[in-house]
């Protein structure tokens, strides 16, 4: 799918710079497409070389925080909550145990972990499918849980919005946790519903309450605020949140003995691996959207969508972001090449560059891990995994919309 869709960027790119020159016999599109290619090209390098530093950092955090406990205290905690929306898996099956440890990486932003946990779940899970080429009930509510993605440090936006410039990187912060609560709740609920799930159960309910609780008490608090008290409030909350867990992570290491220092020291290694990995794709991405923009097509295409919303009396700014929001269950680095392209041209810190974040947060890339995750075993039927991915997806892009104008504009 991604190879199709950069493929078609030039194409189109190619089409509309020469529609361009017949109808006008002049070339200049072509100019402006090859001067993106070049600048695009710089581009990725710079922000892959201004990744390093932050990504290494933040790796090296989490690393100490996965050596020092932390991530156990959540396994511990969600562990009567996943043993009741899995009623088909037997209760000492291992499957549990892997499935957890993977919800649990997500919820703390750690993607390397959490993709071979992931993996290794699902081959426990096939082990007890009936039917080995169509997918189980529980097989589809943790792929449409991982698609939905809910996290409360979501590490890499907070690394690229830094890179960009943002004044408060961290800002978008309490946006990314509504965002990606809704879609969670969604996908969860959606899922619950094709397959009788007892949402109404009282362990269930306990769990949903507590969360819509301190979820709404949050909504309700920083709606009361007017624009200018609730971004300052919001980025007050956030980084203290933020620093908070820093301090929780390196304290309980410190008092587990283990070695804080060389645990930061192995995360930072990986983070700098991570973020000289992200070049070839931010490259491709990059260059390719460069050039649709410089074609005159993108904007052509923005220029439709925002005058039928105008039309209506809806404000357009939102438009500028929904690239980023349609390629996101397709493709997570076409998503972010996307993100940082429109910070590039709107500023990190304007509506669009913050909207874009807060979408980033909000959803996983739907058909990527359901390709990764069904592909691994075998899977060929999918059965409600897709729409209930999808509808996810668009509870989370929704969100992200309505909470980036609730807070920034």
């Amino acid at each position: 799918m991604l190879n199709i869709i950069w493929v078609s960027f030039f194409v189109i790119a190619f089409f509309s710079g020469l529609g361009h020159l017949l109808f006008t016999g002049e070339g200049i599109l072509f100019v402006r497409m090859m001067e993106a290619v070049f600048k695009m090209s710089g581009l990725a390098f710079e922000i892959a070389l201004g990744l390093v530093g932050v990504m290494s950092f933040w790796m090296g955090i989490m690393k100490i925080g996965e050596h020092g406990g932390c991530l156990g205290w959540i396994f511990r905690f969600f562990k009567p909550l996943v043993a009741k929306l899995f009623p088909d898996i037997p209760g000492h099956h291992p499957a549990f145990g892997s499935m957890l440890m993977n919800l649990s990486a997500n919820v703390l932003g750690l993607d390397n972990a959490a993709t071979p946990l992931g993996l290794k779940a699902m081959k426990e899970l096939q082990s007890i499918n009936p039917d080995t080429e169509s997918a189980s009930n529980s097989q589809i509510l943790f792929l449409v849980l991982n698609t939905s993605s809910i996290t409360i440090f979501p590490i890499t936006i907070f690394t690229y919005r830094a890179q960009q410039g943002a004044a408060d990187p961290l800002d978008v912060f309490i946006p990314i946790l509504i965002a990606t609560f809704a879609s969670t709740l969604s996908g969860l609920f959606a899922v619950a519903w094709i397959q009788g799930i007892r949402i109404l159960d009282k362990v269930v309910m306990a769990y949903l309450v507590g969360a819509l609780f301190f979820m709404g008490i949050g909504i309700l608090y920083f709606a009361s605020l007017d624009s200018a008290r609730m971004q300052q409030q919001s980025s007050v909350a956030s980084n203290f949140l933020i620093f908070s867990l820093i301090l929780v992570f390196i304290v309980t290491a410190t008092l587990k003995k283990v070695d804080v220092y060389n645990s930061f020291i192995e995360g930072a290694k990986e983070g700098f691996q991570v973020a000289v990995t992200i070049i070839p794709y931010l490259l491709a991405m990059l260059v390719a959207i460069g050039v649709l923009r410089a074609s005159g097509a993108l904007e052509f295409v923005l220029n439709g969508v925002r005058g039928f919303v105008v039309f209506f009396g809806l404000d357009g700014q939102f438009v500028e972001a929904l690239p980023t929001a349609l390629m996101k269950p397709l493709s997570g680095s076409g998503a972010r090449g996307l993100m940082v392209e429109a910070m590039q041209t709107h500023g990190a810190d304007s509506l669009v560059g913050r909207m874009v974040a807060v979408m980033q947060g909000s959803t996983e890339t739907t058909f990527y891990v359901l390709a990764l995750y069904f592909g691994s075993v075998g899977i060929k039927k999918t059965r409600h995994a897709i729409p209930c991915g999808l509808i996810a997806d668009v509870a989370g892009i929704s969100t992200a919309i309505g909470v980036t104008y609730l807070f920034f504009s």
